[in-house]
């Protein structure tokens, strides 16, 4: 299990991205053409592709991995750090058709029994769950000033460069990133909505996905053309250890990323606009590689005193994810893969931009 200090590089090491692949089981109609599994899962960190293709990551999950086992061991500690001020992202990477929807739980989550919810539903069970606990504390721990929280959710698609706000999804505006003075990141004018409780937020995720971005392909019919954030922020006003003043704030978000498929147009069939699509995902992921390859280069060059530049500014994507991407943030990437032989290119594809971003 990965401990808090591992996650967030608080042991002397900064580790900028914690990539951990997950293997989906074969389908039913690849088992009907007689598609044969060309990946194997060698113990908890290491998976084979074909005969000799070894790759190696932070954690591998095989076919049969429960949610609850990506989400304790890789995500609960970023819940915890997001109370003690750190930014934190998880982002759902691979081809379409890999399971990046259901590992975070942005689609449809009416009817799931519990143990198959994803990363976001738990995520947010678990801040409320922790809300309560806190609540708790405070009631029994006698008098003094009480910390005072508050969590807004934002949600948002990128569709071929342009920014929607599916929380606003009839609205034309534009939306623009900004920068402000502290180096945070806000989207301009997207709707940052308070979420007083559990329910509440369920509701702006279950009604933003409704509008998100998505059409058929060769290889998904529901395919999903636009990657997607749904960003929950907590602020908190926490009594003072300083004589100078009675409160404290601390604000950090969660990003939680589902991306768009990478595609292969041969594979998925796409002309027209379906093409252009694909050109605009393709692009945003090729720059979201880019910004990690540079920071796994900057942590190791801090050491030698050396100074790199990230590309943050090559997509709407990575500029988004400026200040919750390295330095002191927490980022876990899902690598999502299919078994199946057909899809053995595109498989292999995802596992070495994975394993890019993992060393």
């Amino acid at each position: 299990m990965a401990s808090q200090g591992e996650v967030a590089g608080e042991v002397g090491k900064t580790v900028p991205v914690r990539v951990v692949a997950r293997v989906r089981p074969l389908l039913p109609f690849e088992t009907v053409q007689s598609t044969r599994s060309c990946v194997t899962v060698h113990g908890a960190q290491t998976l084979v592709m074909g005969k000799d293709r070894v790759f190696a990551f932070d954690a591998v999950f095989g076919p049969g991995a429960q949610q609850d086992s990506l989400y304790g061991e890789w995500v609960s500690p970023l819940v915890d750090g997001l109370f003690n001020g750190y930014n934190a992202t998880v982002l759902a990477y691979g081809q379409t058709g890999t399971g990046k929807t259901f590992t975070m739980g942005s689609g449809d989550n009416a009817g799931k029994l519990p143990e198959e919810l994803g990363v976001i539903p738990r995520v947010m069970q678990d801040i409320y769950h922790r809300l309560e606990d806190l609540t708790d504390l405070e009631r029994t721990g006698g008098g003094g000033p009480s910390r005072e929280v508050r969590v807004r959710v934002s949600y948002i698609e990128i569709y071929n460069e342009e920014i929607r706000d599916l929380l606003d999804p009839g609205t034309s505006k534009s939306l623009a990133i900004r920068e402000k003075a502290d180096g945070s990141i806000v989207v301009a004018g997207a709707k940052q909505v308070l979420a007083s409780s559990l329910g509440e937020m369920q509701g702006m995720l279950d009604d933003g996905s409704v509008s998100r971005t998505v059409a058929g392909t060769l290889m998904n019919n529901q395919s999903s053309r636009s990657h997607s954030i749904f960003t929950i922020t907590v602020h908190q006003r926490l009594p003072s250890t300083r004589a100078d003043t009675p409160f404290e704030l601390v604000s950090a978000k969660f990003h939680l990323v589902d991306l768009a498929g990478s595609e292969r147009a041969k594979r998925t069939g796409n002309e027209g606009v379906r093409l252009k699509e694909s050109v605009s995902i393709n692009a945003g992921l090729l720059a979201l590689g880019n910004v990690i390859s540079a920071l796994v280069a900057m942590s190791k060059n801090r050491a030698a005193g050396h100074h790199s530049h990230v590309p943050y500014r090559q997509s709407k994507l990575t500029r988004m994810l400026q200040d919750s991407l390295g330095g002191n943030s927490r980022t876990v990437m899902v690598a999502c893969i299919s078994p199946s032989d057909a899809s053995f290119e595109e498989t292999l594809n995802t596992l070495k931009y994975a394993q890019v971003c993992s060393r």
